[in-house]
């Protein structure tokens, strides 16, 4: 059996994949073909450089998300905006990401893996699958350069710039080269709504574009009677967009952590027939309207430092459904980072209890924390809202806490999310509030 690993685009926010690539390699898949469109060709380019699963996790980690940025001559800039080429250039891409990411030409060239890198041709108009043997650092950059932000390649007279426009995932590619199972990880949003602003509305555009080309290759392969079999990886929300992963909204931890557990949700459910290559496959629902918060509880066990990190979305209202919650333990003994699975907060007139799985020496445990909403008596008020108590299998039981910086940092984390305007952004940040404080209400009443 021939085996693609096929990486769609989705700017920054790719950093998803490398959780979804750790869980993946945790499983023990492994693929003969993996190819790379627009942000996705950054997991394909570490894959193919050699970079395991947890090293991709720990690579997003250290990036510092602004190395994707880099100016122009300022001489562009004076031309004004009507002639300005694009917002930025690549240069960010080649000397900071790349380096920062462990991608190497050289490894990617004489990988033992087969690969693929998909950039756009803009005279011919046609989408280029770059072998891996031929490919070198200037065209996975400007298989990247996204029109408008970044300026395309121009080399031999020709002009290269990002794929995305004409395919977001190349599953034609995969069957050309005889996969017969394709793992697809998609992180462009695909919801029925359509959100108001230039942002959103190029996103949507993007959406279309990729959709309309990924249904082509299903259709082109039904009409020519090739069967395969498809695996769908994908968020069941549309992820934040790449504006908040830049301004500090949401962090690489935060996105390699989601694409951990949702990669676990479909690892742990998936059939050996995988999913119809239909319309539905990464299809989402929108997320519900409500805020997004995370917090970084410290704590030690014999001597040694622990970290619990969690990033969860709270809806206003209880019944949009559970909390879905995403995070990782840090604990040195435990061989570094653990990634959590099934995690969600669950809410009630005295405490909030987060409950995941996380896979420590390749055994899954429980994993429970919780904080009382409760004040005790005495004049303890701040030690009992920022302690949280620990329980991980038979292994642990401890308490961890975050601190001032700690809940400093948690305050900032606010972010409403499923709502527009500010009216409404307002509303579900006061909603968050009266959640955590009705507790408390109701024991006082009492």
């Amino acid at each position: 059996m021939t085996r693609s690993l096929v990486c769609a685009g989705g700017g920054m926010r790719v950093a998803w994949q490398a959780g979804v690539v750790r869980a993946l390699e945790e499983d023990g898949l492994t693929f003969d073909h993996v190819d790379g469109t627009s942000g996705g060709i950054l997991t394909a380019a570490m894959m193919l450089s050699g970079v395991s699963g947890a090293q991709m996790c720990e690579r997003w980690s250290g990036l510092d998300v602004r190395a994707f940025g880099s100016a122009l001559p300022l001489a562009d800039y004076l031309t004004g905006p009507w002639s300005l080429p694009a917002l930025g250039d690549a240069d960010g891409l080649l000397t900071r990401v790349f380096p920062a990411l462990g991608i190497d030409v050289g490894a990617i060239r004489s990988a033992p893996t087969a690969g693929t890198f998909n950039v756009a041709d803009f005279g011919d108009k046609r989408c280029l699958a770059v072998d891996a043997v031929d490919v070198d650092a200037e065209l996975l950059a400007a298989g990247m350069s996204l029109p408008l932000f970044m300026t395309p390649l121009r080399r031999d007279g020709r002009v290269y710039t990002d794929a995305v426009w004409i395919r977001d995932a190349n599953v034609a590619e995969a069957l050309r080269r005889g996969a017969d199972e394709i793992w697809l990880l998609w992180c462009i949003g695909n919801t029925g709504t359509w959100g108001d602003g230039p942002l959103e509305q190029y996103v949507h555009m993007i959406e279309m574009s990729a959709m309309g080309a990924l249904l082509a290759d299903f259709d082109a392969a039904a009409q020519a009677g090739r069967s395969f079999v498809l695996h769908v990886v994908r968020p069941d929300h549309p992820l934040p967009l790449d504006p908040e992963f830049y301004l500090g909204r949401i962090s690489a931890d935060d996105l390699v952590a989601m694409g951990y557990r949702d990669a676990r949700g479909y690892l742990d459910h998936r059939t050996e027939a995988g999913v119809v290559p239909d319309r539905f496959c990464t299809q989402m629902t929108d997320t519900p309207p409500g805020v997004r918060f995370r917090e970084r509880l410290h704590g030690e066990v014999d001597g040694e430092p622990l970290v619990l990190h969690l990033v969860s979305v709270l809806p206003s209202d209880p019944a949009d459904g559970p909390v879905s919650t995403a995070g990782f333990l840090d604990h040195a003994p435990w061989g570094g980072r653990c990634f959590l699975a099934d995690g969600g907060l669950g809410i009630d007139a005295t405490s909030a209890t987060y409950r995941a799985r996380v896979r420590v020496d390749g055994r899954w445990e429980s994993l429970v924390a919780r904080r009382d909403l409760v004040d005790d008596p005495g004049p303890d008020a701040w030690s009992d809202a920022t302690t949280v108590s620990l329980q991980v299998g038979d292994r642990l039981s401890t308490t961890v806490r975050l601190g001032v910086r700690g809940a400093a940092a948690l305050l900032a984390s606010v972010e409403p999310v499923g709502v527009h305007g500010p009216v409404d952004r307002a509303a579900a940040v006061a909603q968050l509030g009266r959640r955590f404080l009705r507790g408390a209400r109701k024991r006082y009443a009492g």
